[in-house]
């Protein structure tokens, strides 16, 4: 499972004009979501997504989490995460199936609902082209990539060789 993660002022989503979901200042998270992802990448993502220091203390930098602070989340299913350029051709083959990652997804949401603050945390339409406007802070951006996903990745490829 990987994550971009960004910390803003202001997020929202929306599908064919309408505005689905929107967050003031907190966290806009692109969601992408590997064949290979399990209950175990998601508890990783949870823990990190809530508990990565990323916001300021009123004096210093990195002191405080989303968490911490009560603030906003907003999830997008982003499945271009787990491309591979072929040449200039994209490759998706690395990403989950579309049937099995939105089960996966919804579980995502949900068990980040049950951990933090379910009316804290929002998401897009999955699987519909949508627009995201973000205004970032700082700018500051992070990507987190789920371990176990990173060791099954590396174990299938010196299995290939």
């Amino acid at each position: 499972m990987k994550s971009v993660i960004q910390k803003v002022l202001r997020a929202s989503v929306s599908v064919s004009g309408e505005k689905i979901s929107s967050i003031e200042k907190g966290l806009c998270i692109l969601v992408g979501i590997s064949r290979s992802d399990t209950v175990e990448d998601i508890d990783y993502m949870v823990k990190k997504i809530l508990n990565t220091r990323i916001f300021e203390d009123g004096e210093k930098r990195w002191q405080k989490s989303v968490k911490d602070l009560g603030l906003e989340i907003l999830c997008v299913s982003q499945f271009t995460l787990y491309h591979e350029l072929k040449g200039n051709k994209l490759d998706f083959h690395n990403a989950m199936s579309a049937d099995m990652s939105k089960d996966c997804y919804d579980e995502f949401i949900e068990k980040l609902r049950k951990e933090y603050k379910p009316d804290l945390v929002k998401d897009g339409v999955f699987g519909a082209l949508m627009q995201v406007d973000i205004q970032n802070d700082g700018p500051v951006t992070i990507v987190i990539d789920s371990p176990m996903n990173s060791t099954r990745r590396k174990s299938s490829l010196i299995a290939a060789d």
